[in-house]
């Protein structure tokens, strides 16, 4: 009954998004002119959308006609609309439409679904960074700039950031900006979006006075592993305490950017906790939990390795939906493939929570716990997802709970205290548009 009234919600979401896809005021915020989309042609506002959400991957022409196949119920692949009419078309639309999509999305998770988990109450994200190579054409090189390796070419290179729900697996926000921008500038746009509720897992990278100041003043909380060159860490670890509350002072740079924000520079008053690694080694934790009742030194380990998810949600990207292989020569192309392949990302996440639940209900008579196989469910949902939108109420019921019959079918057991060796020295894949996979 549970499964059944969860894809009922599922079908109500696609539901929501469809009328929104189909709302005028929508469509004339994201297209670039009013007299856009205004023809009846064979590639309109909704048809664009649909066919950037479906994972591409592979050539133009490819794609499209494989698009149009499952659109249409065709039994062969048949060129129903040129690569050329598809270039044209995307330069109409604007790239923050699947931004606009994306945050609809995720209002209706939040407020509509019962199976959204949470940690002590609070929203548990992460934010992380990283890169991604691009396609060596002028406009892009020009618009996002270039990295300078110390073997071989310079080549052109974007960076990205995204706030990360990691025990729900969904991307909040992401950005892709021009490389000589830092992930600290990122992270303090993101903080726009956060909420009283949110709890941030922060790598060693971030912490920063002004940081702590940043994520307190929105009204969020942080968890953050800090690095023992701090000298107040440092006398810390010496005192041989598994945890203290200690006030933060603001340095020069700090007293800088806060002033750029707005914010005062009175000391933060936050609380150290020493994390003894199964290898022996001595991590630190710095959060803004400083009540040591309600909050015991005991959750704090395993809260931190909860950011895991963020760093495999990267590969997943990176290497099953292929966010770096983008389908156009221009910057817009790029942010249009990006932000849709986040939306359609999400998409199909939330539309696999119940076959999820379902899975970790079966789990309590096995083992190990299971979870759903990542990769099956990104590869089922390709050429599927799109069909959600097009396909009447009844028919997109039954279509979430084929693809719920085909998630549950494909899982794998989590198995506690694994652990690998971080490679850092990792061959990166690079995707070619002159070669493009046959998807």
């Amino acid at each position: 009954m549970a499964w059944r009234l969860l894809s009922e919600t599922c079908a109500k979401t696609v539901d929501y998004l469809k009328k929104i896809l189909h709302s005028e005021d929508f469509v004339n915020r994201h297209k670039k002119s009013q007299k856009d989309f205004t023809r009846n042609r064979k590639l309109p506002f909704q048809t664009l959308f649909l066919y950037l959400i479906n994972f591409i991957k592979g050539s133009y022409q490819d794609e499209l006609d494989h698009f149009h196949k499952a659109l249409f119920r065709l039994d062969v692949p048949v060129a129903m609309v040129t690569k050329m009419a598809l270039c044209l078309a995307r330069k109409k639309l604007k790239s923050s439409t699947f931004i606009e999509f994306n945050r609809h999305l995720l209002e209706f998770f939040y407020d509509n679904y019962k199976s959204v988990k949470t940690w002590h109450g609070f929203n548990l994200l992460a934010i992380d960074g990283s890169t991604l190579k691009l396609f060596k054409y002028e406009e892009i090189r020009k618009h996002f700039g270039i990295m300078k390796p110390k073997n071989g070419p310079p080549c052109p290179m974007a960076r990205v950031s995204q706030m990360f729900d990691v025990l729900n697996k969904i991307t909040i926000e992401a950005f892709i900006k021009p490389y000589c921008i830092g992930e600290r500038e990122l992270l303090r746009d993101h903080m726009l979006n956060l909420l009283p509720n949110d709890l941030l897992l922060l790598d060693r990278g971030y912490p920063a006075y002004w940081v702590f100041n940043l994520i307190l003043s929105q009204g969020g909380n942080f968890c953050a592993r800090i690095s023992k060159r701090w000298k107040i860490v440092q006398s810390f670890i010496e005192s041989g305490l598994d945890q203290d509350i200690v006030d933060i002072n603001a340095s020069h740079q700090s007293i800088k950017e806060c002033s750029e924000m707005g914010l005062d520079t009175a000391p933060l008053r936050l609380r150290l906790i020493r994390i003894e690694l199964d290898s022996g080694e001595i991590e630190v934790l710095i959060t803004s939990l400083t009540d040591e009742g309600k909050y015991p030194k005991e959750i704090f380990k395993d809260l931190y390795h909860k950011r895991w998810p963020v760093e495999t949600d990267y590969l997943f990207m990176k290497e099953r939906i292929e966010i770096g292989n983008f389908s156009g020569e221009s910057e817009l192309s790029v942010y249009q493939d990006f932000h849709a392949k986040v939306f359609a990302k999400n998409l199909a996440t939330i539309l696999a929570s119940p076959a999820q639940a379902d899975i970790e209900l079966e789990s309590m008579e096995k083992k190990y716990d299971y979870q759903l196989n990542m990769t099956q469910m990104f590869s089922k949902s390709k050429d599927t997802l799109f069909l959600l939108f097009e396909r009447p109420p009844e028919i997109v019921l039954k279509l979430i709970q084929s693809l719920h019959e085909l998630f549950k079918a494909a899982t794998e057991p989590i198995r506690p205290g694994r652990k690998f060796k971080r490679e850092h020295k990792v061959s990166k894949r690079e995707h070619h548009m002159q070669y493009k996979p046959c998807r």
